[in-house]
């Protein structure tokens, strides 16, 4: 489906508003080697070129609305006669037929033309935000979302009312053709989505989700298990930083990639490297929510470093240790004698075990005496 040295696919872009705030571009290729018929529709709707359509309104994309949002589908619009998903028309007629279903919608970010059945196609579209494999045989694929991800991101999670159509209103502020020769490094609509494939201020160069990445072979075990160890690397040179904010949300970025990720065909060293690997970002994400004073986020993520199968007893011992001292700072010093006594028969003469036994008794006794400080002057005042 690659574009060959002889032929250049034609690229179009959305400007988008948001709230009546311009938000940014979405820049999308359009298969006209596999669908011309239906690229030359969405292309020339999207510069206008052919005037007024038998509704009277302008062919063109412009001003046009997002309609029906649904989180975790896709994202539809092109009705630019009506507005609400009624109406809209092709540059051929109000309607045409389908012109193939050579594509299958294995991914997400692809472009494709909604219609009311078969043979309907208008001016509507849709983008996904998800593989659609229900779609396969119903609707034509004729492009995908090249740049913008992250700005269809932000589209696809706006409140909607209880007809999908976004509360805040969604719009193509402009719309044209990006003539070739391409330069993906710095062409005209790349300013708004430098975010997409290239490395965020830590070096990042990974999607919010695993499955929007381009440059992550979900099917490899390597390919994603490289990935998230990238992405827990930057977190680890964030915390020796001592930037604990960013290196938190990066070890949570990791995690959510690993709870996201669960084939059922792994091999079983791949399911070990898995599960140490989920151990190892849940004992640092404890660890850099103490940092924080995070104490239920690192009582939850140790937790979880503790329900990991094959746990070596380094690994369990350090994780009651930062759990039990999440559980010292919210004043839990029974639950935290009970995870620093079972550390202790892990890991005998911890130094730092040892300490926070000897601090959570202390707190104990001075809650205790305080306590009854307290009860004492609430008798004595009656």
């Amino acid at each position: 489906m690659a574009e060959t040295e002889s032929h250049i696919r034609p690229r179009v872009y959305f400007n988008i508003s948001i709230d009546s705030k311009p938000s940014g571009r979405l820049t999308f290729e359009l298969f006209d080697d596999i669908v011309p018929k239906t690229a030359e529709n969405f292309r020339a709707l999207c510069t206008g070129e052919t005037g007024i359509g038998k509704a009277g309104k302008p062919l063109w994309f412009k001003g046009c609305t997002f309609h029906r949002i649904i989180k975790d589908f896709m994202i539809q619009g092109g009705d630019f006669t009506q507005g609400n998903g009624t109406g809209g028309e092709s540059i051929y007629g109000e309607k045409f037929d389908d012109e193939n279903f050579k594509l299958s919608f294995d991914k997400p970010f692809y472009l494709a033309m909604a219609n009311s059945g078969p043979n309907t196609n208008g001016s509507q579209f849709f983008i996904t935000t998800v593989k659609t494999p229900h779609l396969d045989n119903k609707h034509v694929i004729f492009g995908k979302l090249l740049y913008g991800k992250k700005l269809l991101k932000k589209m696809e999670n706006l409140k909607t009312d209880s007809n999908d159509a976004p509360l805040k209103p969604c719009k193509v502020l402009d719309s044209n053709q990006i003539l070739p020769p391409y330069n993906d490094k710095d062409n005209d609509d790349n300013e708004n989505n430098k975010n997409v494939n290239s490395p965020d201020q830590f070096g990042d160069i990974y999607e919010d989700s695993i499955f929007d990445n381009d440059n992550i072979d979900i099917d490899n075990p390597k390919s994603v298990f490289d990935a998230v160890e990238n992405i827990k690397s930057i977190g680890t040179a964030l915390f020796k930083a001592k930037d604990f904010q960013n290196a938190f949300e990066k070890y949570s970025k990791a995690s959510e990639y690993l709870n996201d990720y669960f084939p059922d065909d792994l091999s079983t060293d791949n399911i070990n490297y898995l599960n140490n690997l989920k151990a190892s970002i849940y004992s640092n994400l404890a660890l850099v929510a103490l940092k924080l004073n995070k104490n239920p986020a690192a009582i939850k993520n140790a937790t979880l470093c503790l329900e990991s199968e094959n746990l070596s007893q380094s690994f369990k011992s350090k994780a009651l240790y930062r759990r039990a001292l999440a559980h010292i700072n919210s004043h839990n010093e029974d639950q935290a004698l009970t995870d620093l006594n079972n550390a202790l028969q892990l890991s005998p003469n911890d130094p730092a075990v040892l300490a926070a036994i000897t601090t959570a008794k202390a707190n104990k006794r001075l809650r205790t005496q305080r306590e009854k400080q307290a009860f004492a002057k609430f008798f004595s005042s009656k």
